[in-house]
């Protein structure tokens, strides 16, 4: 294990060049008093280094012999008594790979020190204030030596912009994560459609989502679920969760289980009764058939916007044909007259964050999509009650999404629930 991140390292090492990278990991936050919340590592640390405690940062040096540097926490016998097992700086090296490691304490002291005379110095610039005073601490602790004949680095890189680019592509031990991930959370959606009924609340529906995720080995999901019933599938991020399922109204269902580190993002819309009514299967087939489109459309070459153009083509068509726009595919597409009904896009790239890391354009052009490449693929109708709509289509809401890699001759789906009409009505009666 500890290979595939000192290999990361290394391919950053080439990136840099001569000068010192510094990535941080997260800070811990309190949730109230002397309470904190469940602590989650930064996502750039833990991809360079796959260690998950907090205090800690990578200093990693490039040039002809590159090192890469640890400083962590140390055992503290006390302090795991209460807390947990601490690795330490030798425990840390050994376990991870690291050429060098230190205490946290020292890292202050010693950075200056490595910083001198190396000609760039690369961070997350602008990620948080109290890191750039770090870092601006520390380079000025170098030029106050100028006389000495020492200097500081005189070019500061963001290091995101090599790190992006690698956590775009995915490797074989992501993808493998990140198939489990989705396996387990399909799984606990299979499970919230068989436990839903009139009656019962959204919170009970979150309650059996987050049953299934954590004894999956998920201990958290990887955003709080989204537990829709009825109007409030019309709102894209809801999560108080706390209303009563009503019969004949529909469910939507936006929640996906974190597993080591790594997220799975699935939205399923189904009736609460277990079956369809006729103006909810007419608006579902079409956010089925934008969406078996847009997958249809993820394959190596394409641009990125390619599955949103194919989802938004199918969608408008489905709202001329209901009657809710009137006019040409191609006039109405052009003046976004869909907005109403389907306003976010229809994907983003996933990893060790729900929205992973990556640009979605290049010199203004839409990126291209290559093998190892993740994203979502997500298009939804939201029918918000209007005098232009009839009225047996109030407050209808679909969404639907899977996880989708692309690969070498074109797409793998990484999730798995039931969508077909058939298929959810047949999984809801057991």
């Amino acid at each position: 294990m500890s290979d595939v991140y000192a290999q990361r390292r290394r391919r950053l090492a080439d990136h840099l060049g001569a000068g010192v990278a510094v990535v941080a990991t997260a800070p811990e936050a309190l949730r109230n008093r002397d309470s904190h919340y469940p602590y989650r590592f930064d996502s750039y640390f833990y991809y360079l280094t796959g260690f998950a405690e907090p205090e800690a940062v990578l200093v990693l040096i490039g040039g002809a012999t590159p090192k890469s540097l640890l400083f962590c926490r140390e055992r503290d016998a006390e302090r795991e008594v209460w807390d947990g097992y601490r690795l330490g700086p030798q425990g840390a090296k050994e376990k991870f790979g690291f050429d060098e490691a230190y205490p946290f304490a020292e890292l202050d002291a010693k950075l200056p020190e490595l910083l001198a005379d190396q000609p760039r110095l690369a961070y997350a610039v602008g990620h948080d204030a109290a890191w750039d005073a770090c870092v601006l601490g520390w380079l000025n602790a170098v030029r106050a030596k100028a006389r000495t004949g020492v200097a500081a680095p005189q070019e500061i890189i963001d290091v995101r912009r090599w790190l992006d680019d690698m956590r775009l592509i995915k490797d074989a031990h992501e993808l493998e994560i990140m198939q489990r991930a989705a396996d387990l959370s399909s799984d606990a959606h299979r499970r919230a459609m068989r436990a839903a009924r009139p009656g019962r609340h959204e919170y009970e529906i979150e309650a059996e989502l987050l049953h299934a995720f954590v004894s999956a080995g998920a201990r958290h999901p990887a955003y709080p679920c989204i537990v829709a019933g009825g109007a409030h599938a019309c709102v894209l991020h809801y999560v108080e969760n706390n209303a009563e399922l009503k019969d004949g109204e529909l469910l939507l269902i936006d929640a996906g289980g974190e597993l080591e580190g790594y997220a799975s993002d699935i939205t399923r819309t189904f009736p609460v009764n277990g079956r369809f009514s006729g103006p909810q299967k007419a608006v579902y087939e079409i956010v089925l058939e934008a969406q078996a489109q847009a997958i249809a459309a993820v394959q190596p070459g394409a641009l990125w916007n390619a599955p949103h153009e194919a989802a938004l083509a199918v969608l408008t068509r489905g709202l001329i044909d209901l009657g809710f726009l009137k006019g040409e595919l191609a006039g109405l597409l052009e003046t976004e007259a869909y907005k109403p009904y389907y306003m976010h896009r229809t994907g983003h790239w996933l990893g060790l964050d729900v929205h992973d890391a990556g640009d979605y354009k290049r010199e203004g052009a839409w990126r291209e999509l290559h093998p190892g490449m993740v994203l979502t693929v997500e298009p939804g109708l939201y029918l918000r009650p209007s005098e232009s709509l009839p009225q047996q289509y109030w407050n209808i809401g679909i969404r639907i999404e899977d996880d989708v890699v692309v690969t070498e001759t074109g797409r793998r789906v990484l999730t798995s629930p039931p969508k077909t009409v058939a298929d959810i009505e047949a999984w809801m009666r057991g």
